[in-house]
């Protein structure tokens, strides 16, 4: 017989699946497991002004962010001109990276556990930043809270977007999944 596969399950989806999944179920009273909210994906930003004088800006925020996703980047361009900022359509400006699936719990786990805590003076995240439809944006001063991040090569600190996209109707169902997924909200 034919060995199967042993697939790979980010602690967050056991997590999520076992545990968060029904408590959402109870709380909500949802007919089933299918209508509860869940994770669709989470998308991470750098928009590097500095990339219109040097090109060499944009190449180093890639590569960090390749670092930190674990996945490459595409290169965002400008979609229309700006005089007040020298930017013409076209121009390279920003970079992103949408992560699903197991590396969105991975990346889930690694900046709940490890990069927030590490944010100076950190006492939690504002419940504001929510959209209406139960997504949220993190926005990050220092992308040097990541660990995968090597000080000595960073020239210039960049900040970052993290936006949590879910399923979520309500911005309630979108907070109570996040708070029963671990995320650090601060404490009104």
């Amino acid at each position: 017989m034919a060995k199967e596969k042993e697939r790979y399950i980010s602690r967050y989806k056991e997590k999520y699946e076992n545990e968060v999944l029904p408590a959402l179920v109870k709380k909500f009273n949802y007919p089933n497991r299918m209508a509860a909210p869940r994770f669709k994906k989470i998308t991470l930003n750098i928009g590097v002004g500095q990339a219109i004088q040097d090109i060499k800006m944009l190449d180093q925020a890639i590569a960090e962010l390749t670092v930190i996703a674990g996945q490459k980047p595409v290169m965002k361009r400008a979609m229309k001109s700006v005089a007040a900022f020298k930017v013409r359509t076209g121009m390279p400006i920003a970079t992103m990276v949408t992560l699903r699936g197991s590396m969105m719990y991975d990346f889930w786990d690694r900046l709940v556990n490890i990069a927030l805590p590490r944010v100076r003076d950190f006492r939690g995240i504002t419940r504001k930043s929510f959209d209406g439809r139960g997504n949220f944006t993190l926005g990050i001063k220092e992308h040097l809270i990541f660990p995968e991040i090597d000080y000595s090569k960073v020239e210039v600190v960049k900040g970052m977007n993290v936006t949590f996209t879910t399923t979520a109707r309500t911005d309630e169902e979108g907070m109570a999944l996040m708070e029963l997924m671990d995320f650090p909200f601060r404490k009104n």
